[in-house]
């Protein structure tokens, strides 16, 4: 008996893993145009680069009060 658990534990988990499989090869493929274009963008993006100093390089300095 202790066996027969044993295998439709494994029986059971191998399903549970070929689901997980698929359902992530099949959310891949249908967006994948959109994950290409993100992984791209994360990949140019410099995450030491500020934008808010860059844009405020140009503007003049605040008023002393």
């Amino acid at each position: 008996m202790a066996k027969r658990v044993e295998t439709d534990s494994l029986k059971t988990a191998m399903v549970v893993f070929g689901a997980l499989a698929f359902g992530w090869m099949a959310i891949e493929l249908a967006f994948k145009p959109f994950l290409d274009k993100a992984r791209k963008a994360l990949g140019k993006s410099d995450p030491d680069h500020d934008n808010d100093i860059d844009n405020d390089a140009d503007a003049p300095p605040p008023p002393l009060a």
